[in-house]
């Protein structure tokens, strides 16, 4: 029979192996889901990005059509009077 105390010793070992494994799985977890999370925000403000450039467009159009549609009017000259004192 194998000795009681190298029984106990190969215990432990597997118990922290199992532990170790499961630590090791639980940050594979993590990171994966942090990858998501950063992917999830990154698709997010391209998004956000491409809507704001396309109004900013947009109103540029708008801005332009209605500069050609009503252009700024000329602003009158004020004449000055000639006072001649006699």
């Amino acid at each position: 029979m194998s000795n009681p105390g190298s029984q106990r010793k190969d215990q432990v070992r597997n118990r922290a192996q199992e532990q170790f494994q499961k630590v090791a799985q639980r940050d594979t977890d993590v990171r994966k889901e942090r990858e998501k999370e950063q992917t999830a925000t990154t698709a997010k403000i391209a998004k956000l990005k491409a809507l704001r450039l396309a109004k900013e467009a947009e109103d540029k159009i708008a801005a332009d059509a209605e500069a050609l549609a009503n252009p700024p009017k000329k602003k009158a000259v004020a004449k000055k009077k000639i006072v001649i004192k006699a």
